[in-house]
């Protein structure tokens, strides 16, 4: 069974929501990409998004733009995180970890050549932006390989694409919480609780909930609908001003902990 699949079916049965940080890989430090990684899970991550990084990425806010600037000067490339994934595989072999980022990366590598990479790395799934549905052929190597090709479904997706979507989904959907680029602060739980409604009347696919999601409250509003809460541009942001590895894993300890805390407490309430 695929990591993610796993991981879900634990979490479904214990009645609590996933915690899915986002990372964009070797920033603010390649050196402590791996420590970084272990140090997510610790504070009680679920799932992990590896952003690879981007010249242009499109669906981003200035907070995850400025990651991917700073790691690409810095060299980084999907050779490097596959080590770094490989290398958190020594001592961690359930955590699911999905990559995040845009097509042009992965044609430049070769899309077979990208499957068998990420798979031998330990990759479990994959999330490209700017790939639609109806281009799935030019990544069908990432599904025959076993790993999840991620949808992300939107507040303005038509029902006959969301539809669509739902028939194909595995793994997990990913809506976005609203029409926008990551980091802004627009999150409406009301809003966003009518869209997944919808959308768990049309799939039994877990749906992760992101953008816009910055701290504990925000977190613990989605709690009670959403299988999944991802974090990225509001922990991005607090790592970037970590000055050593040591730093950036007590940065990410301290800004996951009253997450994961108001997540449970959030699952709980709403079991009982």
């Amino acid at each position: 069974m695929n990591r993610i699949d796993a991981r879900f079916a634990q979490l479904k049965s214990a009645s609590r929501k996933a915690l899915v940080p986002f990372i964009t890989a070797g920033d603010p430090s390649p050196d402590g990409v791996v420590a970084l990684l272990h140090a997510l899970t610790e504070s009680g991550a679920d799932l992990i998004e590896i952003g690879v990084p981007f010249s242009d990425p499109m669906a981003d806010g200035p907070v995850i733009q400025h990651a991917s600037e700073r790691a690409l000067a810095k060299g980084v490339g999907l050779a490097q995180i596959f080590g770094w994934i490989a290398e958190f595989r020594k001592t961690d072999t359930t955590t699911p970890i999905v990559l995040m980022g845009y097509l042009n990366p992965v044609e430049i590598h070769g899309s077979e050549r990208f499957a068998r990479d990420a798979v031998g790395a330990g990759v479990d799934g994959v999330l490209l932006v700017d790939c639609p549905l109806e281009e799935s052929q030019a990544v069908g190597a990432i599904e025959a390989a076993g790993m999840r090709r991620i949808f992300l479904t939107a507040p303005t997706t038509s029902p006959a694409r969301l539809a669509a979507m739902c028939e194909k989904a595995r793994g997990f959907l990913y809506h976005v919480a609203f029409a926008g680029i990551t980091g802004a602060n627009r999150l409406s739980p009301d809003a966003v609780r009518e869209r997944v409604t919808a959308i768990k009347a049309r799939t039994a696919t877990p749906v992760a909930v992101g953008f816009g999601v910055r701290d504990a409250d925000s977190a613990a509003a989605l709690a009670p609908f959403a299988d999944a809460v991802v974090i990225g541009s509001a922990l991005v942001e607090t790592l970037a001003a970590a000055s050593s590895t040591q730093a950036a894993c007590d940065a990410a300890r301290a800004f996951l902990a009253p997450i994961r805390a108001a997540l449970d407490a959030g699952s709980a309430a709403h079991a009982a």
